[in-house]
């Protein structure tokens, strides 16, 4: 059964992928688009970052006119300077949560490492002089308005169960029109989805029961759209994830499907029928490549003054296996309209499934507006809306036409990379165009920056924004301060919406293709703040006119190579784009002719591998890109037989070689001859050493331990605790034969075979234990008991009476152990 579910799965997509590509009106794109530069983390040298002892910095709130970046946290919120966030001029509101909420939320089950805390996930402008904020805190949401001027925490808060999730987790979005919130997220401890306003203390939500409500709904974003303006109501459409109904096939019922809903500003919900619920709500599906495969993890709309040419921009990831894929699709809001203003799906009980409703719809058209036209024919609100409509919009939510993108295709899929965020910004170019530059963050903390050329997109970079792979959570745009502000768990990133100094040349400037920037005959720099644009260079279309004949390219240095037959040797070419391909030339005639199998073009440059007389040479490199070829490198390669005629030195003159002569060939002999006649002595002498010191070695253990060889000894004791880590340099010393080891552990048990040498005659028991206060050896021995060593040592040295009575001590120690029973048994490790 489970293969039959994955070959479903896989036919139904490589079904959808052809049917898709066939039926576009554009061709596919690609499914590897390559980012031209790769910018490191080390080399972000144009960014200015904030940071401080909070977490997730995922609420941003430009003001713009005000030169303010809010940026709400965990338990904190910022006011930042916007043309410089990194200045340390932030003011702070640390806003915690209680440490009862904390041990409640924990008694409730959530984790009180990340839960349990005050989240900030609503910043939103509320009048002239206050800002209204919203966090979780612990389990239990609270909000507050913040004096803007101020901007300290007020004592007042109000519960915001209807307003904020309880969980920091899910999605969440909100807005703030004419005094009334407007929110979508999963409300109170069990997450209910739904749609809701607050207006004059009055609550407006959807449809709770699913299927004809939301379903599992994960909301992303939120816009207001203004259509008042010619007779209609203003519009705020809700961008959402929500588990597939019945409507698709049964193999994918578990997936979630990406739609986009629609409410009206004007809603005052029913008169007997949804009361206090939305009557305007409805749905649709939005499709960017593979349907019921794709999820939606961010939306932009872009705003260009009329409200019938907004376009809107989405991320999604695709979601098969174990594929990492992202797309990015183009909406206009007249393919959204045509939609809502289409056919209604039915939701049949029966079969629990969704179909297409063919029968009459009742007027006014279910889920519309109060436009001009409906007050003329007596429908003020939608209180004087009839049961029949308000009982046909409960049960018809879902629209049965798709929403599809711009061309019916994604405009870039990216292979391998997962999209969190995505933000856009309309430049004119040189040309008088408009061209739309995205800016998507990642999964791992990377901003792609691409431009959209007519039906396809190109990457002008990738930028390793944060060193600690991070999603990017926030992305806003701020056209004033010319910046991108990027929020991510770790902080906050000010990047430039350009960097033209980047670009070193001509041909460099005309590639990246960056709307922003052009060549002015000397630098790359921005149109924007030239002074005279009309003599600058830019060729964004095609990526390659402008630079021919007109400018004039610094050549590179010529560089020396010179190696010795046989010899391998790089010859490095740096190429600064991804897309550039690296074409050698050798003395400017030719390209490279393989003798042998000895060249290896690769990512860093060309390798030549067993080098012979014939490699020497002129190589240049080259970067091809886009039709277009400038010069990278230039090296002078020399090789050499193993006899050379002339020693070069690399950058210096050359210095002639005089040819050996037989008078200097001899000496060279003899030197030989007498620097190996040393080597061998030396080793003779260095073996001599050590037979040397192994015989004296074995002649001290015969004489001082040979059996039947009267000697007159002299006994010392002394101990080494355990734990000692120093041993003092007279003990060291001590040692005359080098031969004596000190072994630690109980003494081992002496073999029978061995005669073991007689001890000592017992004397009679010492009347004390001290002596003139200083303790004696029975005192030291129970010291001496447990982990410690003894050493035992025997010198052939004349015994002196100090020594004798030392040897008579410890015979009365052991006399007196056998009648007092010092210890119970003789501590083997102390003989």
């Amino acid at each position: 059964m489970d293969m039959r579910m994955c070959l479903l799965h896989f036919l139904w997509v490589l079904c959808t992928v052809l049917t898709t590509a066939y039926s576009s009106k554009r061709p596919v794109a690609d499914l590897d688009v390559t980012p031209r530069v790769t910018v490191a983390y080390e080399d972000v040298l144009d960014g200015k970052r904030f940071r401080s002892s909070a977490l997730n910095y995922s609420t941003l709130l430009l003001e713009d006119e005000r030169g303010v970046l809010y940026v709400g946290a965990r338990e904190a919120i910022f006011a930042l300077n916007a043309s410089n966030i990194a200045d340390d001029s932030q003011k702070t509101i640390h806003w915690e949560a209680s440490a009862d909420r904390l041990i409640d939320c924990y008694r409730k089950g959530k984790n009180n490492k990340t839960e349990c805390f005050n989240h900030i996930r609503l910043l939103q402008r509320f009048n002239e002089s206050h800002l209204y904020a919203c966090g979780t805190y612990g389990f239990l949401p609270q909000c507050t308005y913040i004096n803007a001027n101020t901007f300290l925490l007020p004592s007042h808060f109000e519960e915001g169960k209807d307003k904020c999730p309880y969980d920091p987790s899910i999605g969440y979005t909100g807005l703030i029109i004419d005094g009334g919130l407007y929110t979508a997220t999963g409300y109170e401890f069990k997450r209910f989805p739904g749609i809701r306003r607050i207006l004059n203390q009055q609550l407006l939500k959807t449809e709770d029961t699913p299927p004809l409500g939301l379903h599992d709904a994960d909301f992303v974003a939120s816009v207001l759209v203004q259509e008042s303006a010619v007779g209609d109501d203003d519009k705020i459409y809700y961008f959402f994830n929500e588990k597939a109904g019945e409507e698709s096939a049964s193999f994918v019922d578990k997936t979630m499907v990406a739609r986009v809903a629609r409410v009206c500003k004007s809603d005052m919900g029913g008169k007997k029928i949804l009361q206090r619920k939305w009557t305007s709500f409805l749905k649709a599906n939005l499709l960017c490549f593979i349907r019921h495969y794709e999820v939606l993890k961010s939306v932009y709309t872009l705003n260009t003054g009329a409200w019938d040419t907004t376009t809107f921009y989405a991320a999604f990831t695709l979601q098969w296996g174990n594929m990492e894929a992202s797309a990015i699709c183009q909406y206009s809001i007249s393919e959204i309209q045509r939609a809502f203003e289409g056919p209604y799906m039915e939701y049949q009980k029966a079969f629990r499934k969704w179909s297409l409703y063919e029968k009459e719809v009742p007027s006014p058209r279910p889920g519309s507006c109060i436009t001009n036209k409906l007050r003329e024919e007596g429908y003020n609100s939608s209180l004087d809306l009839p049961d029949v409509v308000l009982t046909f919009v409960k049960t018809h939510p879902l629209m049965y036409n798709e929403v599809k993108p711009v061309g019916e295709t994604p405009i870039l899929i990216k292979n391998k990379v997962i999209y969190t965020k995505i933000a856009v910004d309309r430049v004119t170019a040189l040309d008088g165009q408009d061209y739309d530059v995205l800016y998507i963050g990642t999964g791992d903390g990377w901003i792609h920056k691409a431009v959209v050329i007519r039906s396809f997109v190109h990457i002008i970079e990738e930028i390793q924004a944060f060193k600690e792979p991070q999603p990017v959570e926030t992305l806003v745009i701020s056209k004033a301060q010319g910046s991108l502000y990027v929020g991510a768990p770790s902080g906050v990133l000010q990047l430039p919406l350009s960097t033209c100094s980047r670009y070193a040349s001509c041909y460099d400037c005309i590639l990246a293709r960056d709307p922003f920037c052009g060549w002015d005959g000397a630098v790359c720099k921005e149109i924007a703040t030239a002074k005279d644009s009309a003599q600058m260079t830019q060729d964004v279309q095609h990526g390659r006119e402008g630079c021919l004949n007109t400018t004039v390219e610094a050549l590179p240095v010529q560089k020396n190579r010179t190696v010795l037959k046989g010899d391998d040797v790089l010859l490095q070419c740096d190429l600064s784009s991804n897309l550039a391909k690296a074409q050698w030339l050798v003395n400017e005639t030719g390209p490279l002719e393989d003798i042998g199998g000895r060249f290896r073009v690769g990512v860093d440059g060309l390798l030549i591998t067993d080098t012979l007389p014939e490699h020497s040479g002129d190589y240049s490199c080259y970067a091809e890109e886009n039709s277009l070829r400038s010069l990278v490198a230039v090296y002078s390669l020399n090789v050499l037989l193993e006899l050379p005629k002339e020693k070069v030195d690399v950058g210096e003159p050359t210095v002639p070689f005089v040819l050996p002569t037989a008078a200097s060939q001899a000496t060279h002999k003899m030197e030989f001859v007498y620097i190996s006649v040393i080597v061998i002595l030396g080793g003779l002498c260095f073996v001599l050493i050590i037979v040397l010191l192994y015989v004296s070695c074995q002649n001290n253990r015969k004489g001082k331990y040979g059996m039947g060889k009267s000697r007159h000894s002299k006994v010392e004791l002394q101990t080494v605790s355990f734990n000692s880590k120093e041993k003092s340099a007279d003990d060291m010393n001590n040692h005359t034969d080098g031969c004596l080891q000190i072994i630690p552990g109980e003494a081992p048990t002496a073999s029978p075979n061995k005669d073991m040498p007689p001890p000592p005659p017992l004397p009679p028991p010492l009347p004390s234990e001290s002596t003139n206060g200083m303790p004696t050896l029975p005192s030291m021995l129970r010291k001496m008991n447990g982990n410690s060593y003894m050493l035992l040592r025997q010198n052939e040295e004349t015994t002196s009476p100090l020594y004798s009575s030392f040897t008579e001590e410890l015979s009365r120690i052991l006399e007196k152990r056998k009648h007092t029973h010092l210890v119970e048994k003789l501590d083997e490790s102390s003989v």
